[in-house]
Protein backbone atom coordinates (compact mmCIF):
# COMPACT_ATOMS: atom_id res chain seq x y z
CA UNK A 1 0.00 0.00 0.00
CA UNK A 2 1.24 3.70 -0.56
CA UNK A 3 0.71 6.28 1.65
CA UNK A 4 -2.07 7.76 -0.71
CA UNK A 5 -3.41 4.54 -0.85
CA UNK A 6 -3.86 4.31 2.91
CA UNK A 7 -5.06 8.14 3.32
CA UNK A 8 -7.71 7.23 0.86
CA UNK A 9 -8.95 4.01 2.32
CA UNK A 10 -9.49 5.68 5.44
CA UNK A 11 -11.26 8.66 3.73
CA UNK A 12 -13.65 6.05 2.73
CA UNK A 13 -13.66 4.34 6.00
CA UNK A 14 -14.76 7.14 7.75
CA UNK A 15 -17.31 8.17 5.59
CA UNK A 16 -18.76 4.96 5.40
CA UNK A 17 -17.99 4.73 1.53
CA UNK A 18 -17.54 1.90 -0.52
CA UNK A 19 -14.92 1.63 -3.34
CA UNK A 20 -18.04 0.52 -5.56
CA UNK A 21 -20.02 3.66 -5.18
CA UNK A 22 -17.50 6.11 -4.76
CA UNK A 23 -15.51 4.66 -7.90
CA UNK A 24 -18.78 5.06 -9.88
CA UNK A 25 -18.81 8.58 -8.59
CA UNK A 26 -15.38 10.00 -9.83
CA UNK A 27 -15.86 7.72 -12.82
CA UNK A 28 -13.29 5.11 -12.63
CA UNK A 29 -13.69 1.63 -12.15
CA UNK A 30 -13.43 -0.11 -8.67
CA UNK A 31 -10.54 -2.54 -9.47
CA UNK A 32 -8.33 0.88 -10.73
CA UNK A 33 -9.43 2.22 -7.13
CA UNK A 34 -8.48 -0.59 -5.40
CA UNK A 35 -5.49 -1.34 -7.08
CA UNK A 36 -4.56 2.70 -6.44
CA UNK A 37 -5.16 1.81 -2.74
CA UNK A 38 -3.04 -1.21 -2.87
CA UNK A 39 -0.08 0.49 -4.46
CA UNK A 40 -0.16 -1.58 -7.71
CA UNK A 41 -0.77 1.34 -9.95
CA UNK A 42 1.28 4.54 -10.02
CA UNK A 43 0.35 7.76 -8.60
CA UNK A 44 -3.13 8.74 -10.21
CA UNK A 45 -3.22 12.17 -12.32
CA UNK A 46 -3.75 15.57 -10.98
CA UNK A 47 -7.42 15.60 -13.13
CA UNK A 48 -8.39 12.53 -10.53
CA UNK A 49 -7.14 13.78 -7.17
CA UNK A 50 -9.33 17.06 -8.03
CA UNK A 51 -12.62 14.52 -8.57
CA UNK A 52 -11.02 12.58 -5.07
CA UNK A 53 -10.71 16.03 -3.20
CA UNK A 54 -14.24 17.08 -4.55
CA UNK A 55 -15.94 13.69 -3.87
CA UNK A 56 -15.03 13.95 -0.28
CA UNK A 57 -15.42 17.89 0.13
CA UNK A 58 -11.56 18.33 1.06
CA UNK A 59 -10.37 21.54 1.64
CA UNK A 60 -7.26 23.20 1.78
CA UNK A 61 -4.61 21.83 3.87
CA UNK A 62 -6.06 18.31 3.68
CA UNK A 63 -6.03 18.96 -0.05
CA UNK A 64 -2.65 20.40 -0.35
CA UNK A 65 -1.54 17.06 1.58
CA UNK A 66 -3.51 14.49 -0.29
CA UNK A 67 -2.30 16.01 -3.35
CA UNK A 68 1.50 15.37 -1.38
CA UNK A 69 0.61 12.44 -0.71
CA UNK A 70 -0.32 10.76 -4.08
CA UNK A 71 2.94 12.84 -5.34
CA UNK A 72 4.95 10.27 -2.55
CA UNK A 73 3.17 6.96 -4.13
CA UNK A 74 5.13 5.89 -6.82
CA UNK A 75 5.18 2.31 -6.08
CA UNK A 76 7.66 1.49 -8.54
CA UNK A 77 10.66 3.89 -7.98
CA UNK A 78 13.61 3.99 -10.46
CA UNK A 79 16.69 6.07 -9.48
CA UNK A 80 19.35 7.04 -11.68
CA UNK A 81 22.67 7.86 -9.67
CA UNK A 82 24.77 8.36 -12.96
CA UNK A 83 27.17 11.48 -12.16
CA UNK A 84 26.62 11.40 -8.28
CA UNK A 85 28.78 10.43 -5.44
CA UNK A 86 29.45 6.67 -5.45
CA UNK A 87 28.02 6.52 -1.85
CA UNK A 88 24.38 7.80 -3.95
CA UNK A 89 25.04 4.52 -5.84
CA UNK A 90 26.12 2.46 -2.49
CA UNK A 91 22.72 3.74 -0.87
CA UNK A 92 20.30 3.59 -3.74
CA UNK A 93 21.03 -0.37 -4.07
CA UNK A 94 20.92 -0.96 -0.53
CA UNK A 95 17.65 0.54 0.44
CA UNK A 96 16.25 -1.19 -3.16
CA UNK A 97 18.12 -4.72 -2.09
CA UNK A 98 17.21 -4.46 1.68
CA UNK A 99 13.73 -2.23 2.00
CA UNK A 100 11.63 -5.12 2.69
CA UNK A 101 13.32 -6.19 6.01
CA UNK A 102 12.86 -3.04 7.66
CA UNK A 103 9.66 -2.51 9.76
CA UNK A 104 7.46 0.35 9.98
CA UNK A 105 9.28 2.15 13.12
CA UNK A 106 12.89 1.61 10.93
CA UNK A 107 11.42 3.06 8.05
CA UNK A 108 9.46 5.93 9.61
CA UNK A 109 12.88 6.69 11.42
CA UNK A 110 14.98 6.50 7.80
CA UNK A 111 12.59 8.90 6.32
CA UNK A 112 12.99 11.80 9.29
CA UNK A 113 16.54 11.27 9.23
CA UNK A 114 16.74 12.54 5.37
CA UNK A 115 14.08 14.70 6.05
CA UNK A 116 16.14 16.14 8.54
CA UNK A 117 19.50 15.76 6.48
CA UNK A 118 17.57 17.51 3.32
CA UNK A 119 15.92 20.53 5.54
CA UNK A 120 19.47 21.03 6.58
CA UNK A 121 20.30 21.74 3.28
CA UNK A 122 18.00 24.67 2.29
Amino acid sequence: MTPFGERLRALRAERGVTQKDMAAAIGISAAYLSALEHGRRGAPTWTLIQKIIGYFNIIWDDAEELARLAEASHPRVKLNTSGLNPAATELANLLAENIEKLDEAELRRITASIRAALGRLK
